[in-house]
């Protein structure tokens, strides 16, 4: 047989081997097992006693869509959380009444979050929706204003009283907090539905072998080789850990840190510095008996390398959420792959234990890579609709 006849015999079964799933070793099964189960168990709010109550979940939805939240009715949560891009804007940065320096990330799965915002400023919902509540660049509101709305308008002052049993307090500083302990309990409760991952990997880790046939036929070869790398050569579930593939922490991955205009954002540095002067902490009298969860808060301590460090984000519906990283610079999965695919090791801190270290993709890996991370998203994540709010009745008459 002449060569070229056993090359043109052979080249279906390489192209076949080529596109094929991988085998997992036990190894591999038991970090991919590590990856769920989704849903996990229900999480509320920490510090927010109103967290999954339906008549704070009500009052803060309402809220949330509400221009009127900001003085000049020109802006609201929902400005930049939109429902169709999974909760998140679509820009590198977003936009308030000014360009703001980061870029807004979803609102799916929040509530399972350890810190709140691309520096961990915030440790629950509610304190990190303080922030933009306030804030001169974003809503801009008060107290006073607050006040104002909820006297002039008689749906929002019956859910304020359905929600906390009492009008609105004459205190500013309790005013503002149970308005965002409302924000916080809408927030909490959007938790994302289950994604093609979530059945392949159940099937991969249940034992039964039919199942697992069914999975398999399922789930995309190429799926299956980018989670083989994800958990594998590319050590990516170290720090996309979990069932939200996120450890909840912060990392430097070789970005800059200078924003437009001049200066920089010093990323975690700055979160926790912010984070220790804020009054409205879980440590703060503001928390509702936060219990362990202010552990965190009451340990945390900047240092050094914490300069140049943002939230290692979940990957849960992470094809649904571009731009990525924390200043939107990467505007595909593409992009974000080749980031770690050609990483410049002399850009990241020189202290502490290296994890990264450039992949060196070649083109299939590449793909692979990205097949497995279109895997993760809820298909429903954008066609949330906002739950229809009854008639609000006076507490006392029947809804």
């Amino acid at each position: 047989m002449s060569w070229l006849r056993c090359a043109l015999l052979t080249l279906p079964l390489l192209v076949q081997a080529a596109g094929s799933p991988p085998t997992f070793s036990a190894d591999e099964k038991a970090r991919i097992a590590a990856l769920g189960p989704w849903p996990p168990p229900a999480a509320l709010d920490a510090g927010n006693r109103w967290a999954g109550q339906p008549a704070a979940v009500q009052l803060g939805q309402q809220l949330f869509f509400d221009p009127r939240l900001s003085p000049d009715g020109r802006l609201a949560c929902v400005s930049c959380h939109l429902p169709p891009l999974a909760f998140a804007d679509g820009r590198s940065r977003s936009h308030g009444r000014v360009p703001l320096q980061r870029h807004a990330p979803s609102l799916w799965n929040a509530v399972h979050e350890r810190w709140l915002g691309w520096d961990g400023a915030a440790d629950s919902l509610w304190a990190q929706a303080l922030r933009p509540l306030t804030d001169a660049d974003e809503l801009a509101s008060n107290a006073a204003h607050l006040r104002r709305l909820f006297s002039s308008d008689a749906e929002l002052a019956c859910r304020w009283q359905r929600s906390f049993a009492a009008p609105p307090p004459a205190d500013d500083d309790r005013l503002l907090v149970l308005a965002a302990k409302a924000l916080g309990a809408f927030v909490g409760s959007l938790v994302s539905g289950r994604t093609p991952f979530d059945r392949f990997r159940d099937a991969l880790t249940g034992g039964d072998a039919r199942t697992l046939a069914s999975a398999q036929q399922a789930y995309p070869a190429e799926a299956q080789r980018g989670l083989q790398l994800f958990v594998g050569r590319g050590r990516c579930h170290f720090c996309h850990a979990g069932p939200r593939f996120s450890n909840g922490e912060f990392a430097d991955i070789g970005i800059g840190f200078f924003v437009p205009g001049g200066g920089v954002d010093s990323g975690r540095h700055g979160g926790i510095q912010a984070l220790r002067r804020s009054p409205y902490t879980l440590l703060s009298a503001h928390a509702d008996d936060p219990g362990e969860a202010a552990t965190k808060t009451r340990h945390v301590q900047a240092a050094h390398r914490n300069f140049g460090e943002f939230k290692v984000p979940s990957l849960r519906n992470v094809a649904l959420t571009a731009p990525y990283l924390h200043d939107g610079r990467a505007a595909t999965l593409d992009d974000v792959i080749r980031h770690y695919s050609e990483l410049d090791l002399e850009r990241l801190h020189s202290d502490g234990e290296r994890i990264l270290e450039p992949l060196r993709l070649d083109a299939r890996e590449h793909g692979d890579l990205r097949a497995f991370l279109q895997t993760l998203s809820d298909p429903a994540a954008t066609r949330w609709q906002a739950p229809a709010l009854p008639r609000c009745e006076a507490p006392g008459n029947p809804q």
